[in-house]
C-alpha cells in the first residue's frame, strides 16, 4: 500500500447502494462496492446476470436507468443511501436531477453539468473560460465555416490533420481523426446531413502528436480527488488498426504520465473547470474524466467526460487501497474533503496497492457495427481460476446456464501484477481461455509501453513541470 493509504479502520459509508447501468463498468463499480464492510446491499438497475451473482448484489433487471421516476421509486422503496450513476446517457436524460429533487444522494452530474460531455461545444466554451490549455479550434452550427477551419487547419504548415467531433453523444465513437482536408470534408458533410436545426452540430479542432492518457477525479463542486492515471485503445484491431469502438482494453500505470504530476494536472484542469461549472450556476458533483494528449510540449486537454470511463474502471478499481463508497458518498453530499480526512487521505490523488492492471475487451462478431448476439461463451471458470477477474458488459444467461453474448463488448477480462508486464500476462492468459463463434479481440493491450523519464515525438518529458502546468487555450 502507498503512502497515505487509510491505516485506521475503515469508516462508515453508504450501507444500501443503487448503481445505475448494467455494463462491465457497474459490474466493477458493484464489484468493488459489494467487497466494503459497510456496505450492506448493492442494489443495481437494470444490472444483469453476472452483476447478480456478485454477494450483496441485487438486480432490479426490468428499472430502466433511464426511467428517473422508477428510479426514484427504487431508491426510494429501497431505503438507498446514495446512488451512483454509470452511463452518460443517463446523465443526459437528467435523472441525477430526479434524484436531487427526491432528496436521494447521487454521485453524478445533474444534466446541465453533465453537458460538458453530452456538448463538446460546451466542453470547449467551459475549458477556454477556465484557462485550461486544449487544442486550436471551434464550434459550429453551419457547415461552410466548419469547412474553412477544416481547410486552414489542413493546410497549414507543419500540419498533423484536422479532429472533427460531432457534438452530442455518441458512445465514444464520435471523433473522425482526419489526415488531410479531404477526410475531414466528407466527415463534417455526412455530421452536417443528420444535423438540427439549433445549435452547434460539431467541433473542427487541430490535430495534436502525441499519446493519450485519461485522468478522473472524483468531484464535489469545487474539490477533486484522482484515480490513478490510465490508458484506453480505442481502435478495434492491433497496432491501433480498424474503426474507433468503446473502448478495446485499457492499463494502469501510465509510465509517461507518472502519478507524482497528476496532483498538479488536477490543479490546472480539473480544478479551474469545476470553478467555473460553479460560476455558471452548474456545479459538477461527480466523475470528472480528463482526456489528455501527453505532447513533446506538456498535455493538452482533449475532452471531458461526466462519469467513469470504460474500459478504465475496470482496470482502475481493482488498484485502488481504500474504499470508494465513503468517498462517492461524500462528493454526493458536497464534502469530499470530509470523506478523505476520514480515510487519512492526503493531497489529490487516491492510493493504490502498488499493483499493476490490465483489462483486455473481449467483443462479439461483427462489433461495432452490427454485433452478434446469441453466441454460447465458453472458458469463463477457466478464465477466474487463472486468477484474472472478469466483468460482464454485453451477456445474457441462457435456460442451459451458460452465458451467451449479448451486445457489442461483451467482457473486460483484467489482469493484476507486480509490474504492467505481469499484468498483461496474466489478462492475456485468461483472455485465451475466452472464446465463441468470431469473438474479436486485440493482443497488443500494453504491449509497447512509452518510458517514463524519455522523451519522443509521441510522448513529453515527464520531469519538465513547466511544460505540464502552462495554462490557457494552445
Amino acid at each position: 500500500m502507498n503512502p497515505g493509504a487509510a491505516s485506521s479502520p475503515e469508516p462508515s459509508g453508504p450501507a444500501r447502494i443503487l448503481v445505475l447501468g448494467g455494463g462491465a463498468r457497474e459490474h466493477a463499480l458493484v464489484w468493488s462496492l459489494a467487497r466494503e464492510a459497510a456496505v450492506e446491499t448493492v442494489f443495481v438497475a437494470p444490472g444483469s446476470d453476472a452483476i447478480g451473482d456478485e454477494p450483496k448484489a441485487c438486480c432490479f433487471p426490468n428499472v430502466s436507468a433511464l426511467d428517473a421516476a422508477a428510479v426514484v421509486e427504487l431508491a426510494t422503496r429501497e431505503n438507498v443511501d446514495l446512488v451512483v450513476v454509470g452511463p452518460e446517457s443517463v446523465l443526459a436524460a437528467g435523472v441525477v436531477d430526479a434524484l436531487m429533487d427526491a432528496g436521494v444522494p447521487a454521485f453524478g452530474p445533474t444534466k446541465a453539468a453533465a453537458r460538458i460531455e453530452s456538448s463538446k461545444a460546451f466542453c470547449r466554451d467551459v475549458a477556454e473560460s477556465a484557462g485550461v490549455r486544449i487544442a486550436r479550434g471551434e464550434a459550429f452550427s453551419a457547415l461552410d465555416p466548419a469547412l474553412s477551419l477544416a481547410r486552414e487547419l489542413a493546410d497549414a504548415p507543419g500540419s498533423c490533420g484536422v479532429v472533427v467531433k460531432a457534438d452530442g453523444l455518441m458512445a465514444g465513437k464520435g471523433v473522425t481523426v482526419c489526415d488531410d482536408y479531404a477526410t475531414a470534408e466528407s466527415a463534417l458533410r455526412v455530421l452536417a446531413g443528420g444535423a438540427g436545426a439549433a445549435g452547434p452540430f460539431v467541433v473542427v479542432e487541430e490535430r495534436l502528436m502525441g499519446v493519450e492518457a485519461s485522468l478522473i477525479a472524483l468531484c464535489d463542486d469545487h474539490g477533486a480527488i484522482a484515480l490513478p492515471p490510465a490508458r484506453d485503445h480505442k481502435r478495434l484491431r492491433d497496432n491501433d488498426d480498424g474503426p474507433n469502438t468503446g473502448g478495446m482494453g485499457a492499463y494502469s500505470p501510465v509510465p509517461d504520465l507518472p502519478e507524482s504530476l497528476c496532483a498538479t494536472l488536477v490543479d490546472v484542469i480539473h480544478v479551474p473547470i469545476l470553478a467555473e461549472l460553479a460560476s455558471r450556476g452548474t456545479p459538477f458533483r461527480g466523475a470528472l474524466y480528463a482526456g489528455l494528449m501527453l505532447t513533446p510540449e506538456g498535455p493538452v486537454l482533449l475532452e471531458c467526460n461526466a462519469r467513469f470511463g470504460d474500459p478504465e474502471t475496470q482496470a482502475l478499481l481493482p488498484r485502488l487501497a481504500v474504499p470508494l463508497g465513503p468517498l462517492l458518498y461524500g462528493a454526493a453530499q458536497g464534502d469530499l474533503a470530509g470523506a478523505a480526512a476520514a480515510l487519512q487521505l492526503n493531497g489529490r490523488m487516491l492510493p493504490t496497492t502498488g499493483d499493476a492492471a490490465v483489462a483486455v475487451v473481449l467483443a462479439a462478431a461483427d462489433y461495432p457495427e452490427t454485433p452478434r448476439k446469441g453466441d454460447v461463451i465458453s472458458g469463463l471458470a477457466e478464465a477466474a481460476a487463472s486468477g484474472a477477474t472478469v466483468f460482464h458488459a454485453g451477456t445474457v444467461r441462457g435456460p442451459d446456464g451458460q452465458f451467451r453474448t449479448a451486445g457489442g463488448r461483451v467482457l473486460s477480462v483484467v489482469g493484476l501484477g507486480s509490474s504492467i508486464d505481469a499484468a498483461r500476462a496474466n489478462a492475456e492468459c485468461a483472455a485465451d481461455a475466452i472464446a465463441w463463434r468470431g469473438m474479436q479481440r486485440r493482443h497488443d493491450i500494453a504491449a509497447v509501453l512509452p518510458q517514463a523519464g524519455g522523451r519522443s515525438d509521441a510522448s513529453p518529458d515527464p520531469v519538465s513541470e513547466s511544460a505540464w502546468t502552462k495554462g490557457g487555450a494552445s
